[in-house]
């Protein structure tokens, strides 16, 4: 079987390239050569493609020779701090004009199964109590990101229908694991420090995915028969509060856990005046998702434990 991996450098990407270079034939899609040279450094079997930058008028037709299947990771990922309406424009020519074309292309090579990285940005930003987010929820996107990731999966569906491709959709929450860069990024900083931390009383619920497990269930897609044309939502089936993800990451990273309960208007005036306040917003929200369903139509279950994979995260980065 033939894959090819688009936004192969990046996070995600690249961690799928390194498991699927294992047991199949790669193309590694990038946007520029410095991309391929860094890509190269770690690629052992896949063959990496240049494409330029991705919008409605990227020529993927080198890229998609002989292709069966395509994980479709590339996107203008979500910036921290932009205001709603100044990016959507800029979201709508990668996210959703790029991966059209995309898609169109492939199923003019006969491409059989299109796997669409989405995100849970497309079910909202916050969950209510015993109310996770499922894959049946009706799209409510609260940012230009969400909004361009929704207005995607459905132009991908509309592609899908009118052809013979199967289309693959997966929503993951916030993704971590080796090279992970923003908020997870940042917690992990806060919990190498040894000074105490005013975060013991939070009882929120939020779920994660480890990017190993997420790789896993890609997997699973390539070539599963309950998968085609199907909406999973994916997860470590692990909810943690805030107050737990802190403590466990402090204990990975070799500290005691030393957290201190304030109220959480206090911790989220203090994180607020050091100019934190999108993170605060996160920190102190609930975020569950319901994979009740992608367990049960795929027989799959993360195989990586939560625990041991913030472990491995600091351990590899000592």
């Amino acid at each position: 079987m033939r894959i090819l991996v688009t936004g192969a450098n990046g996070f995600v990407g690249r961690h799928v390239c390194l498991m699927l270079e294992k047991t199949f034939e790669v193309v590694a899609a990038v946007r520029n050569d410095l991309a391929l040279t860094e890509l190269s450094r770690e690629a052992n079997g896949a063959h990496i493609e240049v494409v330029g930058e991705i919008d409605g008028d990227t020529d993927w037709e080198a890229a998609l020779s002989g292709v069966d299947v395509v994980i479709h990771a590339a996107a203008r990922a979500h910036v921290m701090g932009e205001q709603a309406g100044e990016g959507l424009a800029a979201y709508r020519s990668v996210n959703v004009d790029g991966s059209t074309a995309l898609a169109r292309q492939a199923v003019q090579v006969g491409v059989k199964r299109f796997i669409y990285l989405s995100s849970i940005k497309v079910n909202g930003e916050q969950t209510f109590p015993s109310r996770p987010f499922r894959s049946d929820n009706e799209p409510a996107p609260e940012d230009d990101y969400g909004q361009s990731k929704t207005e995607a999966e459905k132009a991908l569906k509309e592609i899908s229908a009118e052809s013979d491709m199967e289309l693959v959709i997966i929503r993951p929450p916030l993704v971590y694991g080796s090279g992970v860069k923003g908020n997870f990024s940042t917690l992990m900083r806060i919990a190498r420090t040894r000074v105490p931390l005013p975060f013991g009383c939070i009882s929120n619920r939020r779920s994660l995915v480890s990017v190993n497990n997420l790789t896993s269930l890609l997997t699973v897609c390539l070539t599963h028969p309950n998968a085609a044309n199907r909406t999973f939502l994916v997860s470590d089936d692990q909810d943690l509060s805030t107050t737990e993800l802190i403590a466990n990451l402090r204990v990975a990273a070799g500290r005691s856990p030393r957290l201190i309960c304030l109220p959480v208007n206090l911790c989220g005036l203090l994180l607020r005046l050091v100019g934190l306040k999108r993170m605060a917003e996160r920190l102190f929200g609930s975020l569950q998702v319901d994979i009740t369903d992608t367990k049960r139509m795929l027989k799959w279950y993360p195989p990586y434990d939560a625990l041991e994979e913030f472990e491995k995260l600091f351990l590899e980065s000592k």
